[in-house]
């Protein structure tokens, strides 16, 4: 029987390009639609496991009453390519409500003098109901059409699709705050709009969690500088297993991590309004998963954050954080988030930096 994992150090950085992975990518999308099917499988990827081979991840649910049961039944290899599985709780959309905001000496929660740095907390000026107040984060600075958007997510932007429970929704023209509700007691007069909601409807029909708000001039650091992260590089950067990286966002702050899996197939239910019904539940494939011990990496809040490579000077931006668990973070290519936005109006999408 063949096989297709080679063993490789665990320090080795493969990305979707070398043989290994791309020949795990090739079982992995036959084998997925039937493990989906199976109660207690919530997605699959590629990774590597203890011994540095390349393999077939699968994630199961935790909480499932039949998880013992599922685990057994799924078979340690297929097809010659190994199969771990990794234990998790369901992946959301970690959207955030009050709280938060904590672990460094610079404040990712507090109004900044304008014009403000990215990678702070903010949201639709409006995103509140039920009794609650949500937001995320201000993630980076984008150029299309010779015009400047920040960048976060459909379900920190848009995501309000009901008038429910605060007779609104998100529409185009909409004002963006920093700090975002959630930071403010949900009193958006605590708070300073800075940008207008530019509706690009990436969810439910795509494979991006993204949205934009056009700056409102003087409003952000042209630049592009985001909290402790700095100047970052016009310039992408393709994933990679074991590449180390670092995000800016409201409530973990600046944090770091690695790169565990790549090519994942996840699914993630998203609200109708802040604290809302589910409105959908959208099945993602090809996106990046990275290590979220604890919730050391990503948190509620986080959401909208840019996931740079680990370096000190002009970082490349490689994905754009959305979802996730209490052991797991996932972020969208960042090329496909700039390739969507592109395709919206009609033009290229490039970070703003050096």
């Amino acid at each position: 029987m063949a096989t297709f994992a080679h063993a490789a150090p665990p320090a080795d950085v493969l990305d979707g390009t070398h043989a290994d992975v791309r020949a795990v990518i090739a079982l992995q999308e036959a084998a997925t639609p039937d493990l989906m099917t199976l109660d207690g499988v919530l997605g699959t990827a590629v990774g590597l496991d203890d011994n540095g081979q390349t393999g077939l991840v699968v994630y199961v649910d935790k909480d499932n009453p039949a998880v013992d049961a599922l685990v057994k039944s799924l078979p340690p290899q297929i097809r010659g390519v190994g199969v771990t599985v990794l234990h998790t709780e369901k992946f959301r959309a970690l959207r955030g409500k009050p709280g938060g905001g904590t672990g460094t000496t610079v404040s990712h929660t507090a109004k900044q003098a304008t014009p403000i740095q990215l990678g702070t907390s903010g949201g639709w000026r409006n995103d509140l109901a039920n009794g609650y107040c949500c937001g995320g984060t201000l993630g980076a600075l984008i150029e299309v059409n010779g015009f400047q958007y920040i960048l976060s997510n459909y379900h920190v932007f848009e995501a309000d699709i009901v008038s429910g429970g605060n007779g609104l929704i998100a529409t185009d023209g909409s004002h963006v705050i920093q700090t975002g509700l959630i930071d403010v007691g949900c009193s958006a007069s605590a708070s300073q709009n800075v940008a207008t909601l530019k509706k690009i409807y990436a969810l439910p029909n795509h494979n991006v969690d993204c949205s934009i708000a056009q700056v409102i001039p003087g409003q952000v650091d042209a630049s592009g500088k985001i909290l402790e992260i700095g100047t970052i590089s016009r310039t992408v950067l393709a994933a990679a297993l074991n590449q180390g990286v670092k995000k800016s966002g409201r409530t973990t702050n600046l944090t770091t991590s690695k790169i565990t899996e790549l090519n994942a197939t996840i699914s993630v239910a998203y609200e109708n309004e802040c604290a809302g019904g589910v409105a959908f539940t959208k099945t993602f494939t090809g996106q990046i998963v990275i290590s979220n011990k604890g919730s050391n990496f990503l948190a509620g809040g986080d959401s909208g954050s840019l996931m740079v490579a680990n370096v000190a000077n002009n970082p490349q931006p490689i994905g754009l954080l959305f979802a996730g668990s209490s052991t797991l973070a996932v972020a969208n290519p960042i090329r496909e988030v700039l390739a969507y936005i592109g395709a919206s109006l009609g033009g290229q999408a490039v970070f703003i930096g050096n």
